[in-house]
C-alpha cells in the first residue's frame, strides 16, 4: 500500500473513527490548524526570548561557544544570537519554518549535551551560601521550600539540573517537530509563498 493510497483510506475512514462525526469539520479547518499555529509561535517566541540578550550583545557567548568546542568564538557566538532570535522569528511566523527549526533543533540538542555532560556542580552549594538562603529562607522559599536546604540544597541542585535536561527535551524535540513537519496552514511559507523548503 502507497502513501498516498494510506492518506486517502484514512480520510474516507475519517467520520468512522469520530465519536461525533460533525465535528470532523470543526477539528480540521479550526481546531487543529490553530493548535499547530499556536504552538509554532510559542517555540518562536521562545527562541526570542532567549536569543533577545544575545542579539544584544553577540559576542557574549564567544567564551562558551569556544568551550563546547566551536571555534572560532568571535563567529559562532553571533550566529547562535542571529539563528535564536531571528530564527525564532522566522519559525513564529512561519517563515522558512523547516530550515530555521532544523537548525534550533540541533542547538537545542547541544544545549541538551551540555547539561548532561555539565551537571550543576558542588561549586554552587558553597557553605556561605547555603547560609545566606537560610538567612533569608522565610523571605526567599516556602516553609517546604525551606526544607529543602536541610540537605545543604543537594536535591534541589538535583531537580535544577533535572529541569534543566527537561526543558532541553521539550524544546528539541518541539523545534524538530516543525523541522519535520513544516510551518502548517496558518504559516507564510504554506499561505503566501504557497511552497516550503
Amino acid at each position: 500500500m502507497t502513501l498516498q493510497a494510506t492518506y486517502t483510506s484514512e480520510k474516507k475512514s475519517a467520520e468512522s473513527r469520530f465519536i461525533l462525526p460533525f465535528m470532523q469539520i470543526f477539528y480540521e479547518t479550526f481546531a487543529q490548524p490553530l493548535a499547530f499555529t499556536a504552538f509554532r509561535v510559542a517555540v518562536g517566541v521562545m527562541l526570542m526570548v532567549e536569543g533577545y540578550p544575545k542579539f544584544l550583545a553577540p559576542m557574549s557567548q564567544v567564551g562558551f561557544v569556544e568551550n563546547l568546542g566551536f571555534h572560532p568564538g568571535w563567529l559562532f557566538s553571533p550566529m547562535l544570537a542571529v539563528m535564536q532570535f531571528i530564527g525564532g522569528f522566522m519559525i513564529a511566523v512561519g517563515v522558512l519554518t523547516r530550515p530555521m527549526a532544523l537548525a534550533n533543533g540541533i542547538m537545542l540538542l547541544v544545549t541538551l549535551w551540555f547539561h548532561y555532560t555539565h551537571p550543576y556542580g558542588q561549586a554552587l552549594l558553597t557553605p556561605e551560601g547555603i547560609a545566606a538562603l537560610k538567612a533569608n529562607g522565610a523571605v526567599l522559599f516556602t516553609p517546604d521550600g525551606l526544607k529543602r536546604l536541610a540537605d545543604g540544597g543537594h536535591v534541589f541542585l538535583e531537580q535544577v539540573q533535572g529541569k534543566a535536561e527537561l526543558a532541553s527535551i521539550f524544546w528539541a524535540g518541539a523545534a524538530l517537530f516543525y523541522a519535520a513537519f513544516g510551518g502548517g496552514a496558518l504559516s507564510v511559507d504554506r499561505a503566501l509563498i504557497k511552497r516550503e523548503f
